[in-house]
């Protein structure tokens, strides 16, 4: 091959034939291999390509193996099971529990998980989700008094995958905060459930600016129940801006586990509540407009048990037993108070206005037939409803409906936390997929 810089010589006279022929045999004489060569390259050719051939196979034989991850149970941690690492080993084998003599177990490495799970009111849950084809829904209902889980189920018909992890994170709570706010206050003892609150704005009204009160003209007033029934923003707006105030209502979120990791070692995220910047900003809070308050259904179940409970939070227990292979029980749930929240007496006031939302507020329709006529006859139920549209686009989009109750009023045996998010075209609210785990609950 000519180089660069010989292309701009003038071209040598070409050869004739005969040269070029010399040429080629004598090129040809100069690379030939002497006989003996010859022999060598004879058998050392094919061992060459042999080897060549088998080194894939070596280096699978000769190579380290990749470690393999290790079960996230192990027999020898089951030894040692206690109420927050049993809860973690049954939510982890939850997926794979199956009904066995009227219980749901599963099989973990080392051993078995017995659940408390009611299986009508699981199964009805399920079966409602599926029929209904919500786009997001998580429910979990607990026994306020025991704090054992009754049942947790979630599903998505947008994103396969999230119902593993569903019941676990955490979403705006919208006004379901309205319990803290309404237990700050009342602990305070400023105002009681009937206290007349006057206000200005619609109920659903989400700027503050247009709930302040004008005196001398003429303002709309709501006691505290009716408003908690019916979910009055500027009520609690006021409430925590011109009653509660900031630290109050900061330190009552805490109390009821908002910021700290109430139930360690679970999977459950810790439940957030930022502080507010401003006065408006705080009435948002207390409103319950502030999407940066969020809280898991685990969470929301064990606040509106708490309520049930007279005030008292309890741990939730996923797991009833867990067994060895050999089926010797090494863990058997008890109760376990985590803390008081409020005093007897603020947890009754509380029963009474969240009464309201199913006599005459925003889950009555839910609750009556159409005559009007209560679907459970005299069963009282206590309650309250969330609703806001989810704007981050870390969580999933749409419009969030939330529903804590809790049931009988007077003997609590069952407290739920439903939540669906729906998209443009709405599946079925909140309220609706609590009402059916009471239904099968109690029927």
């Amino acid at each position: 091959m000519q180089d660069f810089k010989d292309l701009d010589k003038p071209h040598q006279r070409r050869g004739t034939r005969s040269d070029m022929a010399r040429s080629c045999r004598s090129i040809a004489a100069e690379i030939s291999e002497p006989p003996a060569q010859k022999k060598r390259l004879r058998y050392l050719l094919p061992a060459i390509a042999l080897l060549l051939a088998a080194y894939p196979i070596y280096s699978l034989i000769t190579s380290p193996t990749p470690k393999q991850k290790k079960p996230a149970v192990t027999a020898s941690s089951l030894s040692g099971v206690d109420h927050w690492s049993s809860f973690k080993v049954a939510a982890q084998a939850l997926p794979a529990a199956r009904l066995e003599n009227g219980n749901f177990c599963a099989t973990v490495p080392g051993g078995t998980v017995v659940y408390a799970i009611d299986e009508r009111v699981q199964q009805r849950v399920e079966k409602v989700m599926r029929d209904m084809r919500v786009p997001y829904a998580a429910l979990v209902a607990m026994d306020p008094r025991t704090g054992k889980i009754l049942a947790a189920a979630a599903h998505s018909t947008v994103q396969p995958g999230w119902e593993a992890r569903g019941c676990y994170e955490v979403y705006p709570m919208a006004s379901l905060f309205k319990i803290v706010t309404a237990t700050a206050a009342l602990e305070q003892r400023k105002v009681s459930a009937d206290t007349q609150f006057a206000y200005n704005g619609k109920h659903t009204s989400e700027n503050p600016k247009y709930w302040f009160v004008r005196p001398g003209r003429h303002n709309q007033q709501m006691s505290l129940s009716v408003a908690m029934g019916k979910s009055v923003n500027p009520v609690f707006g006021r409430l925590a801006g011109d009653v509660v105030g900031r630290d109050p209502l900061l330190t009552y979120a805490q109390r009821f586990g908002f910021n700290q990791e109430i139930f360690p070692g679970t999977p459950i995220t810790p439940s957030r509540a930022p502080a507010p910047d401003s006065v408006e900003a705080l009435m948002r809070m207390g409103a319950g407009l502030n999407r940066e308050v969020r809280v898991s259904p685990y969470h929301a179940a064990a606040i509106i048990a708490t309520v049930a409970n007279g005030g008292v939070m309890m741990a939730p227990s996923l797991a009833a037993e867990v067994k060895d292979a050999k089926g010797v029980s090494l863990f058997k749930q008890q109760p376990l108070p985590l803390r008081r929240v409020m005093t007897p007496e603020t947890a009754s006031s509380l029963a009474r206005m969240l009464s309201t939302t199913v006599v005459s507020g925003t889950s009555r329709r839910a609750f009556h037939d159409r005559r009007g006529r209560p679907m459970f006859g005299s069963l009282k139920v206590a309650a309250k409803t969330g609703s806001i549209d989810g704007k981050d686009p870390s969580l999933p989009s749409g419009h969030y409906s939330w529903f804590a109750a809790y049931a009988p009023m007077d003997d609590p045996q069952i407290a739920i936390a439903a939540l669906v998010i729906n998209e443009n075209k709405w599946r079925i609210k909140a309220t609706n997929l609590g009402e059916q785990a009471m239904e099968a609950f109690f029927k």
